[in-house]
């Protein structure tokens, strides 16, 4: 038996508003439910996920604001961290890596959800956003080693936040999974939170069967029907 503490704090960092949503709400609402305090670090301002010319940069800023903060009430995610980076435009360089480290310092989690930036062509055969590759290999060169080491960015000690252990990574979107969530009673929630993205979803009538249809899953042991998302699990 393990001596450490139970989990108590996730941080979700991914690169735009909706990633969570997408690639792992029905997770974070079942982990919220539990009593786990969740926290959503958002890396990009999400200035380029339109292609209606109508609207201004600024507007559609401001419009992802209000659509995340929505979408993370209805999972029960009371933080979000905005980096404002501009979106399309990341890079895993040192400048990303020292901003995430000091999120992590400040959330202080045991448990992260980030993305897999090894897969470049998704399970469904599209193309992953260099975001969210980009993303992923800046929040894993965070936790290890910079967030644990003191050494690193030793501004961040006059600043009061200490090295920090993260215990365990769940990475989204991986070709991998070794996990799967069973979110069966918080699959409704993970719907209703991705339909605050309004500015996001084109076809909001399919979305609830579009969803059912990539998670739903038999049982092992009952062969009932259940709906799961997938995740490739390291433990450090």
């Amino acid at each position: 038996m393990s001596d450490q503490p139970p989990i108590q704090r996730v941080l979700v960092i991914h690169a735009h508003p909706d990633d969570p949503e997408f690639s792992a709400g029905g997770t974070i609402a079942r982990w919220t439910s539990e009593g786990l305090d969740v926290s959503s670090c958002i890396v990009t301002d999400g200035s380029k996920g339109t292609d209606d010319r109508s609207i201004t940069r600024d507007q559609l800023v401001a419009l992802r604001v209000q659509e995340q903060q929505a979408a993370a009430e209805a999972l029960g995610v009371r933080n979000i961290i905005w980096l404002g980076f501009p979106d399309g435009e990341v890079v895993s360089d040192l400048n990303l890596r020292q901003a995430l480290v000091k999120v992590i310092r400040q959330v202080r989690p045991e448990r992260i959800i980030c993305p897999d930036p090894t897969t470049l062509i998704t399970s469904f055969n599209t193309i992953n956003h260099p975001d969210h590759r980009a993303v992923g290999l800046a929040t894993l060169d965070a936790i290890f080693p910079a967030a644990r080491n003191h050494n690193y960015f030793d501004y961040l000690l006059a600043e009061g936040l200490e090295p920090m252990y993260v215990r365990e990574v769940y990475l989204s979107g991986s070709l991998n999974p070794d996990v799967w969530v069973d979110i069966t009673a918080t699959f409704e929630r993970k719907i209703a939170a991705l339909r605050c993205h309004v500015s996001q979803i084109r076809d909001m009538e399919g979305l609830a069967q579009r969803m059912r249809d990539r998670m739903q899953k038999r049982d092992i042991e009952t062969a009932e029907p259940v709906f799961v998302e997938g995740f490739r699990k390291l433990k450090l």
